[in-house]
C-alpha cells in the first residue's frame, strides 16, 4: 500500500489519469492525497471531481482557494449562471448536489500521525502549532457546514485583516484563517500575510519571507505538505513537500510517494498565458 500526494490538479483530468497510470495507482490498496485546487482553468473540472469523489475513503484532500471559489459560485448561483464556464458546467451537472455537498465537507487542514504530515493548501503562519492549525481550520469548517455558510461566502472576497492575533474574533478571524490556509505564500514574523503575492521566493518585499523560511516556525518538527505555489514549483525538503508544479500552466503534474518520497511526473496542460 502506498500513499501519493498530487499537487494542484485544477481540472487537468487527462494528466491526472496519466499520472495515476504511471504510478500504477490501485484504488483498492493505495491512497491518494491532494492539498487542494481540484478545479478551475484545466477544462475538465467536472470529470476531476467525479473521479476523486468516487475513490471514497482512499482519497484525502484539503480545500484550496479554487475549491472555495467553486463553493461560492455554487451558493451564489443555485440555478447555474456563473460567468466561469468551467464552473458553470459543474453547476448544471445532474450530480451537482452530491459533488458540492462532498466538497463542502472537506477540511482545510489534515494531520496524519502515521506519516507525521500536516497538509494544507497554501501554508501556515509561524505562530501556529499543528494543534492550533487544526483548531483554526475547524472554526471555518464548522461555518462551511452550517446555515452560516452563505454569509461566509458573501464576505469571502471583501477586504479583510492581514495580521494574525489570537484574540481576534468573528468574521474577520474566520476570513483571515481561510486566507492563511488557502492563499498564503509570504508573511512576516508576526503572521502578517500578503494575500495576493504570487511570485517566486525573492520577489517579495522586506520584511516578508516565504512562510516556511521563518526560523521560529512552530511546525518545524513536522512535515508540511502544501500546494498553491506554481512559481515555487516542486519543492521537497526535509520537512516540506510542495507539489504545485504548474500543471495547468504548461508545467507538470507531480506525485510524491510518502513512503520513500519518490517523485513521479507527467506533462501538464499547455496554456498560452502562464500567469501564476
Amino acid at each position: 500500500m502506498a500513499t501519493y500526494i498530487i499537487g494542484d490538479i485544477q481540472g487537468c483530468y487527462d494528466p491526472l489519469q496519466r499520472l495515476l497510470e504511471k504510478v500504477r495507482f490501485d484504488p483498492s490498496e493505495d491512497r491518494l492525497w491532494t492539498p487542494g485546487d481540484l478545479v478551475n482553468r484545466g477544462g475538465q473540472s467536472l470529470e476531476t471531481l467525479r473521479l476523486l469523489e468516487s475513490l471514497g475513503s482512499r482519497f484525502r484532500m484539503t480545500l484550496g482557494n479554487h475549491d472555495m471559489y467553486l463553493l461560492r459560485e455554487n451558493w451564489k448561483f443555485p440555478e447555474g449562471g456563473s460567468s466561469n464556464r468551467e464552473m458553470d458546467v459543474i453547476l448544471h451537472a445532474h450530480d451537482r448536489l452530491r459533488l458540492m455537498d462532498w466538497l463542502q465537507r472537506q477540511p482545510l487542514a489534515r494531520w496524519s500521525s502515521k506519516h507525521n504530515v500536516l497538509m494544507v493548501h497554501a501554508g501556515i503562519i509561524p505562530q501556529w502549532t499543528v494543534k492550533q492549525t487544526l483548531a483554526c481550520a475547524a472554526e471555518v469548517e464548522r461555518v462551511l457546514r452550517s446555515e452560516k455558510s452563505g454569509k461566509f461566502f458573501s464576505k469571502m472576497y471583501k477586504n479583510a485583516v492581514r495580521r494574525w492575533r489570537d484574540e481576534r474574533t468573528g468574521w474577520k478571524r474566520r476570513l483571515l484563517i481561510n486566507n492563511i490556509l488557502t492563499r498564503l505564500r509570504f508573511c512576516d514574523v508576526n503572521g502578517k500575510i500578503i494575500p495576493g503575492a504570487s511570485g517566486p521566493p525573492g520577489s517579495q518585499s522586506a520584511p516578508y519571507k516565504p512562510w516556511f523560511d521563518h526560523p521560529q516556525r512552530q511546525t518545524l518538527d513536522v512535515t508540511v505538505a502544501f500546494g498553491h505555489w506554481a512559481a515555487l514549483g516542486l519543492y521537497i525538503q526535509n520537512n516540506l513537500i510542495g507539489t504545485d508544479s504548474g500543471c495547468v500552466w504548461g508545467g507538470r503534474l507531480s506525485a510524491v510517494r510518502l513512503e520513500d518520497r519518490q517523485v513521479f511526473q507527467v506533462p501538464g496542460k499547455y496554456h498560452r498565458h502562464p500567469l501564476f
